[in-house]
């Protein structure tokens, strides 16, 4: 029976490993140099590559590709065991080739690329030569591409962008983003002439493109497929983020069980205290109903696809953001007047959860899918009582047994007792 929740002692060793590294050497940089992992300077790259390199030399760089694209193949579920670690970390999805948005990118360009796009950008972002965006909501239309205006024009040899796009994540700092237009997908150089980053929001970026012209060659995949593209991207970042939030929960809920233990209050501990023994125990569970959802929603994935995963990646990702708000809200009011502040890690996961909720789609259009997928399995009972109406499941029952009752006073007198009671038993 294939039914197994170890982990491969192989695979556990390198997990040890990556704690072990996090905690030694990722957490101390992002602490004295953060930002090191992500810069350009030739100092930051000093401190950040040699890290870089020790996670190759490993195997477990962009542990989300397959071999033939510089991964190790490992699939989705090892890489949410990973992440279960990285997520803890600021800087370790970037250590370890696997932070977002890059690794959405990375994926479309896998497979819709042409050889001479790989070339010019999968390779480069796989090394991190470069850094990508994804250009997707609009402020009027937010993440419905039915209400999207953003489009490109062929002229010539080019294709000229004009719109307006919102939350562009990490757009600034770009070297290259990813357009969703209304006829397709478009890579654009950030530096290219109309391209207006707006100086706020500082890191989900407002962007203009104006008349923004780039070749032919930049359209990504079909023309008119950026619907298509899109949900491909999204359906694997919304994993992705449910992977990485994970290992947030699993760091918030540590720090409300250190400070159930170290602080007193009325003159006990206040883990004695039942109302913080029962927010330990939802948080507990939560935590671990989501670990398993999204472990089971990558296994899923690895053995079919993230099509046929597309209900459980949904469920993950509204579900995520609720069991994250939860916990660190729980854990900041365990951490007292220390949690409200950014002393601790608590009141960014806190107010990180309401946008976790937003991003890659509201959590509300989610639910909707899955109430929908779900429902696909159903169909209404027939007549006026519910197929679980106990008195006439009874009586279809007792035609299995007629002629036991028929011949049998006493079993007949216990059947003819039972189908006056509403209950079962």
């Amino acid at each position: 029976m294939a039914w197994d929740f170890s982990t491969e002692p192989e695979f556990q060793q390198q997990l040890d490993w990556v704690a072990d590294f996090c905690r030694n050497e990722v957490e101390p940089l992002d602490l004295v140099f953060p930002g090191a992992a992500y810069s350009r300077s030739p100092k930051a790259r000093m401190l950040a590559d040699p890290l870089k390199q020790q996670v190759k030399d490993r195997g477990l760089w962009a542990l989300f590709l397959g071999p033939e694209l510089g991964g190790p193949g490992f699939g989705q579920l090892k890489l949410a065991l990973l992440n279960e670690i990285l997520g803890r970390y600021a800087s370790a999805p970037v250590i370890f080739g696997t932070a977002a948005p890059d690794t959405g990118n990375m994926e479309l360009l896998a497979a819709y690329g042409t050889d001479e796009q790989q070339r010019a950008w999968l390779y480069p972002l796989l090394n991190q030569e470069i850094f990508s965006a994804f250009s997707m909501t609009e402020p009027q239309g937010g993440s419905d591409p039915s209400l999207f205006t953003t489009r490109a024009m062929r002229d010539g040899d080019e294709w000229v962008i004009s719109g307006e796009k919102w939350f562009t994540s990490a757009g600034a700092r770009a070297d290259i983003i990813f357009v969703m237009c209304t006829n397709g997908m478009f890579v654009v150089p950030r530096d290219t002439p109309g391209v207006e980053i707006m100086g706020y929001p500082p890191r989900h970026n407002h962007i203009r493109y104006n008349e923004v012209r780039v070749p032919l060659g930049n359209l990504l995949g079909p023309e008119d497929g950026a619907r298509v593209l899109a949900q491909r991207r999204l359906g694997g970042g919304r994993i992705h983020h449910a992977m990485r939030t994970v290992a947030q929960v699993r760091l918030a809920f540590d720090m409300m069980c250190e400070r159930a233990l170290s602080r007193q209050s009325h003159g006990r501990v206040i883990a004695e205290h039942q109302m913080v023994q029962q927010a330990i125990a939802d948080s507990y569970a939560e935590l671990n109903m989501l670990r398993l959802m999204v472990l089971w929603t990558a296994w899923t994935i690895d053995n079919s696809s993230s099509r046929e995963a597309r209900t459980q990646i949904a469920a993950c990702k509204y579900t995520c953001a609720k069991v994250l708000r939860e916990v660190s809200y729980r854990a900041l009011h365990i951490m007292g007047s220390l949690g409200t502040t950014n002393l601790t890690p608590l009141q960014a996961m806190w107010a990180a959860a309401p946008t976790m909720a937003i991003a890659d789609g509201v959590d509300e259009v989610h639910k909707v899918t899955v109430a929908r997928n779900v429902l696909k399995d159903y169909q209404p009972h027939p007549g006026l009582w519910p197929s679980e109406y106990i008195p006439a499941k009874r009586e279809q029952a007792r035609k299995k047994y007629a002629s036991l009752i028929d011949a049998d006073p006493e079993l007949a007198a216990w059947a003819d007792k039972a189908a006056k009671s509403p209950a079962r038993g």
